[in-house]
């Protein structure tokens, strides 16, 4: 059995022996998840996959920066009044952010939310920023500027005007998550895919592996690479499905947080490895540092590998490969 990252739509239930593989899509944090499970009937499988439904939209309520009730977006209406308190959950993933963030010396940050309005890549935006609004923006951006109180539990963002998003590792979080309440629930395998940010664990019948295709993002229908994974986690961040065309020049939605333009150099950055957060903070990362200093910042991450493309098409992946 092989899935495509990027297209997977299975809605299916097949019978192998004793057991049965259900999958089920459905749309969550604003984008298509696609859950498959090893299971002892349907019945119980889709009692399984209701389960992670409901614990990915309990994630959502948490950390959605889009919805006015969550407390992420509380953290954001009080920047630079007060503080605001969280669960330890929502704390702890905000602390592991700002940990990426110095692990990558800045290209990770959660503040880049604050550029939301100014890059919009739903097929809108028609002209560039100007230099001096990128400018009064990028101000408000800074992971130095998000200050915890682990004894109170909670998060101040100290400019006001600033924003924290999880939309760089929300999805991969949210895979982990899901993974690790259906191991618990005792389901045999399966996959919990957001949109690609990816987490496995267990086998397909008959077979010995997952087999995730990544498609190549210069050759339509063209598979770069096939991923052999057990209980492993994929996360691709890339530039050829989000951006915003102008005067003939592609800019892609993954924002560079120091100088608050668009990434270049590379079109897409696959990682995998044993977690989808971590996995989706490292390739968004990579995406802003460039393929030398992505390199020189996985040397950190041993249990991780890589699948680069560049903006000139040249492929590169890491010696597993």
């Amino acid at each position: 059995m092989m899935l495509v990252v990027s297209a997977l739509s299975l809605s299916v239930s097949m019978l192998f022996g004793q057991d049965v593989m259900v999958a089920r899509q459905a749309t969550l944090m604003g984008s298509v998840f696609d859950i498959t499970v090893i299971d002892s009937d349907s019945v119980q499988a889709n009692k399984h996959i209701d389960q992670v439904i409901a614990e990915v939209s309990r994630i959502e309520n948490l950390i959605s920066e889009w919805q006015p009730h969550t407390q992420i977006s509380r953290v954001n209406q009080q920047a630079g009044i007060r503080p605001v308190m969280v669960d330890r959950e929502v704390f702890d993933l905000t602390k592991r952010a700002i940990t990426y963030s110095e692990q990558s010396a800045g290209a990770f940050d959660i503040s880049v939310a604050g550029l939301d309005h100014i890059w919009r890549f739903d097929g809108s935006m028609d002209e560039l920023p100007s230099a001096e609004v990128v400018k009064r923006s990028v101000a408000h951006v800074g992971y130095q500027h998000i200050v915890l109180d682990s004894a109170a539990c909670s998060i101040y963002l100290s400019k006001k005007g600033m924003k924290i998003g999880f939309g760089s590792i929300g999805k991969g979080y949210a895979a982990d998550k899901g993974r690790a309440l259906l191991k618990t629930l005792g389901v045999k395998g399966g996959i919990v895919n957001a949109s690609g940010d990816l987490a496995t664990w267990g086998k397909p019948p008959h077979e010995r592996y997952w087999k995730i295709g990544l498609n190549h993002p210069f050759r339509a229908h063209k598979m770069m690479c096939i991923l052999k994974l057990s209980e492993e986690a994929v996360a691709t961040s890339g530039s050829y499905e989000k951006y915003a065309e102008i005067a003939d020049v592609r800019y892609a939605h993954i924002i560079n947080p120091k100088t608050g333009y668009p990434s270049t150099g590379l079109t897409s950055v696959s990682i995998y490895g044993p977690s989808a957060e971590i996995a989706n903070a490292l390739s968004t990362s990579i995406m802003v540092l460039g393929k030398k200093k992505g390199k020189a910042l996985l040397k950190a991450f041993p249990d991780y590998n890589y699948i680069f493309v560049t903006d000139t098409g040249r492929v590169s992946k890491s010696r597993k490969h």
